[in-house]
């Protein structure tokens, strides 16, 4: 058996969620605690009969739309090392195994089965086996089977691959910390000495059309590093028929969504921040916003719709917003068109639409320009926070509401097929390194600035002016 490679299943994938599984339309198995059916559909079934639809049998390999939903979902109701241990178990003993008088030929031929589902759960979640009794589990069941120079080979391979993408995550993780760090140094120095600022963005690039390519890079490399199962972990709750007193939540569960949001944030804040610097004068100012009036409307040519959503975030700040001798100066034409996009009436409807258009592009696309769809991640977290808070995990009877995780597995799936794309533009070091260490003002530190630029207009802004000077801004 070759190595399975899953990447270009993905949109067959995404598509194909909402069928469900094996063409059954009954209760079955495992007495009252079996599988439901309606239409052909998988729509319910206890924890311990969905963990036995996912073991291979001499006869039986799951479809590809279910193991994926039950290993995404199925954390939510038990470890993934419970887990991996429960399918071990039944791997060994249900197929004998570790039997020395099982039949040569009978496990020759269940063995490809078995290596199957393993392949697909270390490429689909290899974060999983950051977890040491994970890769032990694993370990252990492959050494059962490896009898034969082919197994041996299919097994040391998906090995080393999982050992390359773990050992690839933990660089990017010491990547950041660096980046992190490096930002919060140049904001010290630029604190202690405000009127020392010697480059800003315009000063680095002033051409809209590469800084959105840079962004774009940003935004692909972050977003390939999160794991599918990061957006299930992030609303994980206690399971009510979980005896385990300990806490699901771990920090690194999430790390890779949450630095994702960071970005966002920080791009928000150092847009808000190249426009509120107090060195600048009212033209600079009116030509930085432009700049970046270009810059995200070329995100948006791109695909890149989360660049676009943090740019139009930080122009719509209250320390810019409030700038109007400012935007007095500025052609806002191109502004408002991409102001549309930001509208939330209608839940959305006109970011909707356009990034509808987006991904209708990128299925048909010919080249990897056309490929690229990068959503507003927030939004798409926010529909998977709803989608999970809408309906319960679990039916009256304690069944896993398995309807309620396709639904989720097919979001999460249109996810993966986005966040494969490799980003087609050259790499600008320069330009990357000013846009993740660029020092970034805190909200008070840009009021601050903003009112140096222009101003107190009212009562109110005369107020926070004053309560801000005379209290150390947190930075």
């Amino acid at each position: 058996m070759g190595h399975l490679t899953l990447s270009h299943q993905w949109v067959t994938l995404s598509s194909n969620l909402s069928i469900g599984v094996p063409n059954q339309t009954k209760e079955e198995g495992y007495g009252n605690a079996g599988l439901c059916y309606r239409d052909n559909a998988l729509v319910s079934g206890s924890l311990e009969a969905l963990i036995h639809h996912l073991v291979p049998s001499m006869d039986y390999y799951p479809d590809m739309t279910y193991s994926f939903t039950f290993l995404l979902s199925s954390r939510l109701f038990i470890h993934p090392y419970e887990l991996m241990s429960k399918v071990c178990h039944l791997c060994v003993e249900q197929q004998r195994l570790s039997d020395p008088q099982a039949d040569k030929m009978r496990i020759r031929k269940l063995a490809p089965r078995i290596l199957q589902l393993l392949q697909e759960w270390t490429e689909t979640f290899p974060y999983d086996y950051r977890d040491e009794r994970m890769m032990r589990s694993l370990k252990e069941l492959t050494q059962r089977m490896a009898s034969g120079d082919e197994v041996q080979k299919v097994v040391h391979q998906m090995i080393q691959v999982l050992i390359r993408k773990l050992t690839t995550l933990s660089q990017y993780e010491e990547a950041l910390v660096k980046v992190n760090a490096t930002a919060t140094d140049r904001l010290t120095v630029l604190k202690a000495k405000p009127q020392a600022i010697q480059r800003d963005m315009l000063s680095v690039c002033n051409d809209p059309f590469t800084v959105a390519q840079q962004l774009t890079h940003i935004e692909l490399e972050r977003l390939s590093y999160i794991g599918p199962e990061e957006f299930i972990q992030a609303f994980e709750k206690k399971d009510p028929l979980d005896n385990d007193k300990s806490c699901f939540i771990d920090h690194k569960k999430t790390s890779n969504l949450e630095a994702y949001v960071e970005w966002f944030n920080r791009l928000s804040f150092m847009v808000a921040t190249e426009i509120c610097m107090p060195v600048k004068k009212k033209k600079q100012r009116a030509r930085v916003m432009e700049f970046f009036i270009d810059v995200a409307r070329e995100c948006f040519n791109i695909g890149n719709f989360n660049s676009l959503m943090a740019i139009i975030s930080g122009m719509n700040m209250s320390p810019v917003s409030r700038l109007k001798k400012t935007w007095s100066k500025v052609k806002t034409d191109k502004f408002d068109i991409l102001e549309v996009y930001m509208d939330p009436s209608g839940n959305f409807y006109n970011y909707r639409t356009a990034f509808r258009g987006a991904t209708q592009r990128s299925r048909t696309a010919n080249s990897t320009r056309e490929k690229i769809v990068i959503p507003f991640f927030s939004l798409l977290i926010k529909d998977i926070y709803f989608l999970n808070e809408g309906c319960s995990n679990r039916m009256q009877n304690g069944h896993v509401n398995f309807e309620k995780f396709w639904e989720m597995a097919k979001r999460v799936s249109e996810f993966m097929v986005w966040k494969k794309v490799e980003c087609p533009f050259e790499k600008d070091r320069k330009i990357l390194q000013y846009l993740l260490t660029a020092p970034v003002f805190s909200e008070d530190t840009l009021c601050l600035a903003s009112y140096d630029s222009e101003g107190p207009e009212n009562n109110m802004e005369k107020d926070r002016w004053k309560s801000l000077r005379y209290v150390p801004s947190p930075g």
